[in-house]
């Protein structure tokens, strides 16, 4: 019933852009959105990366439990 989608690059145009246009046309959902909001990404240490775009876990569960909450 609610959609958390994650990707490491740019949201707009990017998967979760897909899936949001397949549930609006089947079926409307919840969603909310991970991956790079509007800025160019870096080099350095992975994880180091995840967490400054907020890509690891503590994102991923805040933005679930506010999906949720949109039910």
């Amino acid at each position: 019933g609610a959609v958390v989608s994650v990707e490491d690059h740019q949201v707009e145009g990017g998967l979760g852009s897909a899936i949001a246009e397949v549930l609006a046309k089947n079926h409307p959902t919840p969603q909310e959105f991970i991956g790079l909001q509007n800025t160019f990404g870096e080099s350095g240490k992975p994880l180091e990366l995840l967490k400054k775009y907020g890509l690891d876990t503590p994102f991923i569960v805040a933005a679930a439990e506010k999906v949720l909450k949109r039910k």
